[in-house]
């Protein structure tokens, strides 16, 4: 039981300490951190156990940090407003990308380092900070603004020829409204007057995150209902299958998903699910292949335990782990064959037809020769140029992307 299982490694601990001088000089943080690295190295070694200073960190990062949600910038000597969080107290209270920061909590800030200023402007939540600005019209303005928890920034749109670009650098619990907004873009991103194209969604070194922020941003583009994402454990309460209720927000237009060896876990979930229902064209190299949800456990140290719960399958009931999400556009095998792959495109054929079907077909756990056999295909490589010129390609030639595309499942 759980009270046993703790008494037995705090008395295994008290002894270890009174016989060993490494161990009284580890501390208590030392022997918990190597108690569970050494617990995990023969369980699974994507558990793991998070001290308190780095959990605290990966909280923020998740959740957000104390502060009123801006970024700043030098403009010669000037300090200015860089970028306003969308869903932050600055955006509230009126405060705007171009103004001119002139003082926080009474210091001025000409001659300071950004960092500090930041610092000045960072506190505990619900706390206030007092500012004095200049706008772009001249007038000076003094606001006192309540800090809050502002989620971190994590989709940012452009135009890109006549088609919208909308990265997406990570999933936090902001990120699903973000896109939401990004795509109320969509209807300027064609020049007039020309309706847009489509959209070109990066996830380019995505790491993944909050895989309920993934699940919600990929309804946003799947047009009609049906599955998203299934995780499947041994506990029952583990294994569950999301399903989206339909309401395409990109009304229908193409929609081209790039992606490289860094796109890992949520960001894979929102590939794999465009791709499998049929509602975009993957562009690329391989992704990571992390496919596991684990939960955090916050301990009493402060610290966090993170346990691999369950797996990740895909609509079409492949794994997400080791396998990745295959391309069916592959830009990591050089311009020639990158060309030759557009040709074939543009002739009706699917050059990565055979490999994406085979990994569609797979079902865990999948033979590690299996793994690589497919991978090898179009192996993994870090975002380059031509990965978005071939994004471009697909958009401007309807024939190809409809090509490309996997027929389109329920």
């Amino acid at each position: 039981d759980t009270d046993g299982w703790g008494a037995s490694a705090a008395a295994l601990g008290e002894a270890a300490a009174a016989a060993s001088g490494l161990v009284r000089r580890a501390g208590s943080a030392g022997v918990v951190r190597s108690f569970f690295d050494e617990l995990f190295n023969h369980l699974d070694p994507y558990s793991r156990y998070t001290p308190p200073g780095q959990a605290e960190a990966d909280r923020a990062r998740r959740s957000g940090q104390g502060g009123i949600g801006v970024t700043l910038g030098q403009r010669g000597a000037e300090v200015v407003v860089r970028e306003v969080a969308a869903e932050g107290p600055a955006a509230a209270s009126g405060i705007r990308p171009g103004d001119r920061l002139l003082s926080v909590a009474g210091h001025d800030v000409r001659g300071e380092s950004l960092a500090t200023i930041a610092g000045w402007l960072a506190g505990p939540e619900d706390t206030q900070v007092s500012l004095t600005l200049r706008g772009a019209d001249g007038i000076l303005t003094e606001l006192r603004i309540t800090r809050a928890l502002v989620p971190p920034e994590t989709v940012f749109a452009s135009g890109f020829h006549d088609a919208l670009l909308v990265r997406v650098s990570g999933f936090s619990r902001s990120t699903a409204a973000g896109l939401d907004r990004a795509l109320s873009l969509l209807p300027q991103a064609g020049r007039p007057p020309r309706r847009p194209r489509g959209l070109v969604l990066d996830l380019r070194g995505n790491r993944g995150g909050l895989l309920r922020q993934a699940i919600t941003a990929t309804d946003l583009l799947l047009g009609g209902e049906g599955v998203v994402a299934i995780t499947a454990g041994r506990a029952p309460e583990a294994s569950h299958e999301w399903r989206s209720p339909g309401g395409d927000l990109a009304s229908g237009l193409p929609v081209v998903v790039v992606v490289d060896g860094r796109t890992a876990s949520a960001a894979e979930v929102m590939a794999a699910a465009l791709a499998d229902r049929g509602r975009a064209v993957v562009v690329g190299s391989s992704t990571l292949g992390k496919g596991l949800v684990q939960t955090i456990t916050p301990l009493p140290d402060g610290g966090e335990l993170l346990v691999t719960w369950s797996r990740v399958l895909a609509p079409l009931g492949w794994p997400l782990q080791g396998l990745g999400v295959l391309p069916q556009l592959c830009t990591s095998l050089g311009h020639e064959e990158l060309e030759r792959q557009k040709q074939m495109l543009l002739a009706g054929l699917q050059p990565m037809g055979a490999a994406v079907a085979r990994e569609r077909g797979a079902r865990a756990p999948v033979p590690a020769a299996e793994i690589v056999d497919l991978r090898t295909t179009c192996p993994a490589a870090e975002g380059r140029d031509e990965d978005l010129a071939a994004a471009r390609f697909l958009i401007d030639s309807p024939d190809a992307y409809h090509a490309a595309l996997l027929p389109a499942r329920p």
